[in-house]
C-alpha cells in the first residue's frame, strides 16, 4: 500500500482529508418511501388534497440537517396509484390514513362499454 500512496502523491494526487465527510450510500427503498410519504403529507397539509400533477416536485426539509430534499411527488403518486395492488398492507394503510383514496388491492370495477353502436347508428350509415 505505501508504494501506491507514493505513486499517487508523485502524480500530484493528495489523499482525502479525513475530516471531510464522504458521500453516503444510496438511500434504501424504505428511506425513499418514507421521504416520499413525508412529501405527500406536507403537500396534503398545505393544499388539502392530493390531486398532484405528474410533473410536480415537492421540497421537504432533509433528515438530520442534511439540507432540503427534492421529491418528485407527482410521479411517485402516479406510480404508486398504478401499483396499488402490489403495495404491502402497511403501506396501503399509511396512504389510507393520508386520506388519498382507498388503496385496496382489489382493482375497481371496469365500466361496461358496448362493443357496437346502438341499432340504426352504424358508421356505414354515415358514409
Amino acid at each position: 500500500m505505501p508504494a501506491q500512496q507514493w505513486l499517487l502523491e508523485s502524480a500530484g494526487i493528495e489523499p482525502a482529508d479525513p475530516s471531510t465527510p464522504s458521500p453516503g450510500a444510496p438511500r434504501s427503498q424504505n428511506a425513499r418511501w418514507t421521504a416520499n410519504l413525508a412529501a405527500a403529507r406536507q403537500f396534503h397539509a398545505r393544499e388539502g388534497h392530493l390531486h398532484v400533477p405528474r410533473q410536480h416536485v415537492e421540497t421537504t426539509p432533509g433528515s438530520n440537517g442534511d439540507g432540503d430534499q427534492v421529491v418528485k411527488l407527482g410521479a411517485w403518486l402516479d406510480n404508486t396509484r398504478r401499483r396499488a395492488a402490489k403495495l404491502s398492507a402497511d403501506r396501503r394503510s399509511a396512504l389510507d390514513a393520508l386520506a388519498m383514496r382507498s388503496w385496496s388491492a382489489a382493482p375497481s370495477a371496469a365500466v361496461a362499454r358496448p362493443n357496437s353502436l346502438p341499432p340504426g347508428n352504424s358508421l356505414r350509415a354515415l358514409g
